[in-house]
């Protein structure tokens, strides 16, 4: 899919964090169209973890802004941007294992706005991954890998979000349960959903996005349309070893 006409949903421009003193992003600049699935490819420590937790008000830009739907959101606190539709699964799942499948979905319905579609979310949810309907009532920790991240992926959705931002999704995982969880993105994506992702997987961020941005070093490099980067020598030499 090609990017849409009109404004972005989310606009990064000329960002510059600085993380244990170091800087890990250099005026770095990326936009996402709504209704896009959009990948974000690097080598460990290029920086895109700290991209999206400055996207979530995790840390916070020293120079340089973030605009989501039009309005400057860089300085917010993270409440205040899951409030406006921008939630993320971070990298590692981070469920809570002590509580049921059931439990962790309604810890991520805390906003007003999400509590009054919980119903609606949860249904929502419960079609695009029936394993967490079938296990509603077991315990985090007793599920697989694969069930945890979609429980992960359940719960910010249940925070009725516009944009998710999705770090490291496949991490670890069987490529069947990877294949499984990429369809249930394509189906959030149709039901209105703009997600943004990392992924250490080149080939498969390539294959699954619409458009892609390299990070190396804290600096974006490259951008395109996917299917034109999966053709591009420099990219292929990188990554593919061609």
């Amino acid at each position: 899919m090609d990017s849409k006409q009109g404004q972005p949903i989310l606009s990064v421009k000329n960002i510059e964090v600085f993380y244990s003193g170091f800087e890990a992003l250099r005026g770095v600049s990326l936009e996402v169209m709504p209704g896009e699935i959009v990948a974000l490819i690097g080598a460990n420590a290029a920086g895109k973890s700290t991209l999206l937790d400055t996207i979530s008000g995790l840390k916070h830009p020293v120079r340089g802004t973030i605009e989501f739907e039009g309005h400057v959101i860089s300085g917010l606190q993270p409440y205040k941007i899951v409030e406006l539709g921008i939630c993320q699964v971070p990298e590692g799942r981070r469920v809570f294992p002590d509580m049921t499948v059931y439990d962790n979905l309604m810890v991520g319905a805390y906003t007003g706005r999400a509590r009054a579609k919980s119903r609606q979310n949860l249904e929502r949810i419960f079609a695009h991954f029936p394993r967490l309907k079938e296990r509603k009532d077991q315990l985090a920790k007793t599920m697989s890998g694969g069930e945890q991240q979609m429980l992960a992926i359940g719960r910010a959705l249940m925070s009725d979000p516009k944009l998710i931002l999705l770090d490291e999704m496949s991490l670890g995982l069987a490529h069947i349960v990877i294949n499984e969880l990429y369809q249930a993105l394509e189906e959030i994506r149709q039901a209105g959903i703009t997600i943004l992702f990392v992924e250490q997987n080149v080939k498969k961020s390539l294959e699954q996005s619409d458009r892609a941005y390299i990070l190396e070093t804290g600096k974006i490099t490259l951008s395109g349309r996917s299917a034109d980067l999966q053709q591009d020598p420099g990219v292929r030499a990188a990554y593919f070893g061609v």
